[in-house]
């Protein structure tokens, strides 16, 4: 069982810019048979909270997210094999994708490594997405959710079509979560996205939210 101090550990470790201080301390707990999903959830998920509210409250910058999200994936890379043994589910599927035209993909990225670093199967499809990828990768994988990120005002209107799109192709279409620096609320909500994110934190809490199928 995991200590009271670990979760400090963590912490201090996502935030170190030398990736072996994650693995050693990740390689630590296994050997000393600590359960991965503890490691997991109360370890790396508990740091990375930690740093996420800190974020929101303007006490770290995005470098410093990206590299406590770098170290966040190793950890997880590390834990994988044992987290298959215990069969951990997933907690939802999203495909996420910066829309046509834009080819900007840090607030993507961070927002792809959060929500894997939450426990969610991510499928990245990258920059410069034009409608028809979505489409076939929502065919092909069948997600809960559907991420679209803009970081320029003439892409942003890519938004809709996307989600019009994908509500006359599907039945039961899945959800769609909006962000990116010039996406507002007010947008997200005129072009019918069903969740909005002003960053990587708020949109694994608004995924979460949408997934257990709560308010968005």
């Amino acid at each position: 069982m995991m200590e009271d101090g670990d979760v400090g550990r963590f912490y201090n470790a996502l935030k170190d810019p030398n990736l072996a201080t994650t693995e050693t301390l990740v390689r630590e707990l296994v050997n000393a048979k600590i359960s991965p999903v503890e490691i997991l959830n109360q370890g790396l998920i508990g740091g990375m909270a930690i740093i996420g509210r800190e974020f929101k409250a303007g006490q770290v910058w995005v470098p410093e997210v990206l590299l406590a999200a770098r170290n966040m994936n190793l950890g997880i890379e590390i834990l994988k094999p044992q987290l298959l043994k215990e069969k951990v589910e997933s907690k939802g599927k999203i495909v996420i994708g910066t829309v046509k035209g834009d080819i900007h993909d840090i607030g993507k990225n961070l927002v792809t490594m959060m929500m894997t670093g939450a426990g969610y199967e991510v499928i990245d499809l990258g920059t410069d997405v034009p409608q028809e990828k979505f489409i076939d990768a929502l065919s092909e994988t069948n997600p809960d959710l559907v991420g679209l990120s803009a970081l320029l005002t003439t892409t942003m209107m890519e938004m809709k079509g996307i989600i019009q799109t994908i509500r006359d192709a599907f039945p039961i279409p899945p959800m769609v979560l909006v962000g990116g620096a010039p996406v507002t609320r007010a947008f997200a909500v005129e072009i019918g996205a069903d969740g909005y994110a002003e960053d990587a934190v708020r949109a694994v809490e608004v995924a979460n939210r949408i997934v257990s199928g709560g308010k968005r």
